[in-house]
């Protein structure tokens, strides 16, 4: 504020310069905001350009189709329950067949809506397969698990699909209505709706741009039992879900076994078969030159090619040691946490350790945890520029839950486990077991990858 000065008889404010106010202002802009006020300011900010959204506009857009989606699969509702009056008497079958199979085009329609406009996250059902000849192709049709979930999402969306339109019509719609008042209010039309003079029809206005901020929050949540339906029951069938997850969990691990079979192959040929050959070598020509020990050049020749022996015995026992201790680690029969802690001391960057096993662990899943584990930090230590790393190990409800986090650049994704990474081989680890593998790394990081898997097999 201004200088004070005094004039005998009291305090004034000395006028401020034009640089003084402006320093004034800049100190107050820049002050550092309360809790509440960024609480406040990120409130007000979400409510103003959530509208402008594109996510906000697709949901708007799946809200109104909904109705017409739903009045389709309405009619087809109708002609399956045609088909299977006039089963009594053979001609609906065909028909039946077909109608299934005309739901199993529906529910990719709806499903590719849903994924496109309300962001449901579900997966492609398996293909329709059948054998040569009509009678296997009505049988297949007939008993295609994913053509009649279709049929029961047609019957069950009818009142979702009324409730998100009402919703987006009512915000969207009343919010528009009420935000126009000043300009409708007088109009003889809307006679019955005009308020009582301007300050009722600003208000009103008011009211209406009210509703519009509020509308995509509404419609959000108002699409929430169709994200469920589609999940539910336009995804995979989940016994036919877990019997693909399992085919693929095999055929990582059949390829990953097959991997680490030529490379443990790769170390013992090139690594401890080639020492071995020329500690045999050496050995060899020790011995010619003992035959001539009483020359003491051959002599002095022979305890260098000992000296060399000696130590080439000691790096394939070390080399032999390492490769036991990647087929099992000794560290684990004395636990997960010893193993664990004896990992990460060995990391190159600082990691924190964190575990809470009331109970062990099966072997098998000890020895999951420990791979995955060491494989996760290895890339932490290659690939992510960290500067730290946290493993936080927890066991409930009979899961094992490992979770490893850095604060390295991130952008890893989950396309990663198909491209021969390293994560294919967790992948494979996990699915052997019947576990799940979760990736969260957004470019700038944090990465924060979750292994699940049960604690007795």
């Amino acid at each position: 504020m201004g200088k004070q000065v005094g004039d005998g008889s009291g305090l004034r404010r000395a006028p401020m310069t034009a640089p003084a106010r402006g320093r004034e202002w800049r100190e107050l802009v820049h002050a550092p905001m309360t809790a509440p006020t960024r609480a406040w300011r990120g409130l007000v900010h979400m409510l103003i350009t959530t509208p402008a959204r594109g996510r906000t506009w697709r949901e708007l857009v799946y809200a109104l189709m909904m109705p017409l989606m739903a009045g389709i699969g309405l009619v087809h509702l109708v002609l399956v329950l045609l088909s299977v009056a006039t089963t009594v008497n053979l001609v609906g079958i065909p028909m039946l067949a077909l109608s299934v199979l005309a739901a199993r085009g529906l529910g990719t329609a709806n499903r590719g809506l849903a994924r496109v406009l309300a962001g449901v996250r579900v997966t492609d059902p398996a293909p329709f397969r059948t054998r040569p000849g009509l009678l296997n192709r009505l049988g297949a049709a007939l008993g295609d698990v994913t053509g009649w979930r279709a049929v029961i999402h047609e019957l069950v969306r009818l009142p979702a699909a009324v409730v998100a339109f009402a919703v987006a019509a009512g915000l969207w719609g009343g919010g528009l209505l009420l935000l126009c008042c000043p300009l409708w209010w007088r109009s003889p039309a809307f006679a019955h709706l005009s308020p009582n003079g301007w300050p009722g029809a600003v208000l009103l206005g008011a009211a209406g741009l009210v509703l519009l901020l509020l509308a995509p929050w509404g419609v959000h949540h108002a699409l929430a039992p169709e994200r469920m339906l589609a999940r539910t029951l336009l995804g995979p069938d989940p016994g036919a879900a877990r019997i693909r997850r399992l085919e693929q969990a095999r055929a990582m691990a059949v390829d990953d076994a097959a991997a680490r079979l030529r490379q443990v192959e790769r170390d013992l040929h090139d690594g401890t078969a080639a020492q071995l050959v020329t500690l045999a070598l050496n050995l060899g020509m020790v011995q010619e030159d003992l035959e001539h020990a009483h020359r003491p050049e051959r002599l002095e020749r022979a305890r260098a090619l000992v000296d060399g022996a000696h130590r080439g015995a000691k790096e394939a026992v070390a080399e032999l040691r390492d490769l036991i201790r990647g087929l099992h680690p000794p560290a684990l029969d004395k636990g997960l946490e010893t193993a664990l802690a004896t990992l990460t001391a060995r990391s190159p960057i600082p990691v924190k350790l964190d575990t809470d096993l009331p109970e062990r662990p099966a072997p098998a899943i000890e020895a999951i945890s420990y791979f995955c584990t060491a494989e996760l930090l290895a890339n932490v230590a290659r690939h992510s520029g960290a500067r730290r790393a946290s493993v936080d190990v927890r066991a409930a409800d009979g899961l094992l839950t490992l979770l490893v986090r850095d604060d390295g650049v991130g952008g890893v994704d989950g396309a990663a486990m198909n491209a021969g990474s390293g994560l294919r081989g967790l992948a494979a680890r996990a699915g052997m077991v019947d576990g799940t593998i979760d990736i969260r790394s957004p470019a700038g990081g944090p990465t924060v990858i979750t292994v699940e898997l049960p604690l007795h097999i």
